[in-house]
């Protein structure tokens, strides 16, 4: 008897701003200008694996676009299928209302309108399905706990530019906006139970409060996330894609490598500066996960 071939499904989303919203941003609008780049070349390689992508860029990358295409994909997935979303622009921070962050400080997205906040993506994350293998890739700066000021280059030649949010930006976005902030931080409180879980073994590679603890376990799909830089750094933008994502491109070679996650991380890692190490973490059971060859159906 023939055995059944089980067809799984991909779906991919991409975000690259090359500006944000003044209005919202204090009349700062952080122009960037490879951002863009990094989300059509994230959805070529998608969709050259077979799966189906959606992209994002600049104006269309608001918040609730972004929200709508990951809850539609949460939907539409089962146990098996791949979610692949990438996003690529300028990382900030707010405060934290809730007390559960050692530096005080929720890490962010910022998206056209407005950030996403961290405990924001792991809530959303929590709805794909048991079985849903979820892969996040973000080009950004998430500057947890230390600014560093980027020192000029000898010479008089211009240093590539940082994707972080200037912390002024970042304080004075907060207050002008900061009821709305601190009521998505309580919401998602809210909605964890408001009570730290005791991390499993994969979330002890993770840095989190409790709260955010408190959200991963909650996760019933695999997940894997690669940032651009440690939490103590700052992603490099380029004339042509970040330095992160011109490095991933690099090694994944059209297609050419042939290792699983864990190895495609170390070259990635290899073959960046000393100031930009990329991290990987996993949440929920994604050791199998983390074995396959990356973007594979």
């Amino acid at each position: 008897m023939a055995t059944k071939t089980i067809k799984r499904k991909g779906l991919s989303l991409h975000a690259g701003l090359n500006l944000v919203s003044g209005t919202h941003y204090g009349g700062w609008t952080g122009e960037l200008s490879a951002c863009e780049f990094d989300a059509e070349d994230m959805a070529a390689l998608a969709r050259a694996q077979g799966l189906k992508p959606t992209v994002l860029l600049t104006r269309k990358a608001t918040r609730a676009a972004l929200l709508a295409r990951i809850r539609a994909a949460a939907k539409a997935l089962k146990s098996g299928d791949l979610f692949f979303l990438t996003y690529s622009g300028h990382g900030g921070q707010v405060d934290d209302v809730t007390g559960e962050e050692s530096d005080k400080l929720d890490e962010t997205w910022c998206l056209y309108d407005g950030q996403l906040i961290d405990d924001e993506l792991y809530a959303e994350l929590g709805r794909f399905a048991k079985g849903v293998r979820v892969l996040v890739l973000s080009d950004s700066c998430h500057s947890g706990t230390v600014t560093r000021a980027t020192s000029p280059a000898p010479g008089g030649v211009p240093m590539p530019r940082s994707r972080m949010m200037p912390p002024a930006i970042a304080r004075r976005t907060y207050r002008d906006h900061q009821a709305f902030y601190d009521k998505l931080q309580r919401d998602v409180a809210r909605a964890s139970g408001g009570r730290p879980v005791e991390p499993d073994a994969a979330l002890a590679q993770l840095a989190v409060s409790p709260r955010l603890t408190a959200l991963a376990a909650r996760l019933k799909a695999a997940v894997i996330l690669v940032s651009g830089c440690q939490d103590n750094q700052s992603s490099l933008d380029g004339e042509h894609n970040g330095a992160f994502t011109e490095q991933l491109l690099r090694v994944w070679n059209q297609g050419k490598f042939e290792g699983n996650y864990a190895g495609f991380h170390a070259r990635i890692k290899a073959g960046m500066p000393a100031s930009q190490t990329p991290n990987l973490f996993v949440l929920g059971p994604a050791a199998t996960f983390l074995r396959q060859r990356p973007f594979t159906l």
